[in-house]
């Protein structure tokens, strides 16, 4: 009896969080007053956004999460948000179903460690989160804030590259040589394959040096696409990420 009342408080949770948007107390899950969960709601989704696309960044295996709040997001519970960028991570990672309620034991039974920072450093944005993970003493990280009243989420920083990419729909992230013509390079052969570009952010560490650019487009490009943009050696990688 006592576990079906467990069963039947982590579902009452769940269907809270699904069709009411607000955080209520179940097993394993912090209570949330109203007002603290509406702020925090925009949070969860780009944490949990993030979480997707340092997981299709990374690699197998990854070891250490290292989550750090910033700015007014120190001023929030942390817990939620923690959860949601590792439902994120671990959905994206394994390819699993994961919620809210489960993603701490989840992470834990994968010897997954959760380290998380509330910093006081001074950045460009008023409010901001930032993930690190390490798999074979290779670290990925992403950063992320929002923009506007609206607070739209938006990814601002992908390993160290400032970066402006809007995290939603079909996401193409690739790492390449900065050097004249790539870009363009990247748009024929993404139009000749009939893929179609929405936004597009482009990143380098410095000129002649490391690229990062993501696009945001319509359709998943198809293997003979992608083969052919990895022929280039100048290419070093491409994640195809969807949210």
């Amino acid at each position: 009896e006592a576990q079906d009342n467990v069963g039947l408080e982590v579902a009452q949770g769940i269907a809270d969080y699904l069709l009411h948007g607000s955080l209520m107390n179940s097993i394993n899950m912090p209570s949330l007053d109203a007002q603290t969960s509406a702020k925090v709601q925009p949070y969860l989704r780009l944490g949990e956004r993030m979480g997707v696309l340092l997981a299709r960044l990374g690699q197998v295996g990854t070891e250490r999460l290292v989550i750090t709040y910033g700015g007014l997001a120190t001023e929030l519970p942390g817990d939620p948000i923690a959860r949601a960028i590792i439902k994120g991570f671990l959905g994206a990672a394994e390819g699993e179903e994961v919620n809210l309620v489960n993603v701490r034991s989840m992470a834990k039974e994968r010897g997954l460690v959760v380290e998380e920072i509330k910093s006081s450093e001074q950045v460009d944005f008023k409010e901001w989160l930032h993930i690190r993970a390490w798999a074979d003493e290779q670290e990925v990280s992403v950063g992320g804030s929002f923009f506007g009243l609206a607070q739209h989420p938006r990814i601002v920083r992908v390993n160290s590259q400032p970066v402006e990419i809007v995290p939603e729909g079909i996401l193409f992230v690739m790492t390449n040589r900065d050097r004249p013509g790539i870009v363009g390079h990247l748009g024929s052969v993404l139009g000749k394959h009939g893929v179609n570009i929405a936004n597009m952010s482009l990143g380098r560490d410095r000129e002649g040096g490391v690229a990062l650019t993501a696009l945001n487009i319509d359709s998943v490009p198809s293997p003979d696409c992608l083969a052919e943009l990895e022929a280039d050696e100048d290419i070093s990688h491409i994640r195809i990420v969807q949210f």
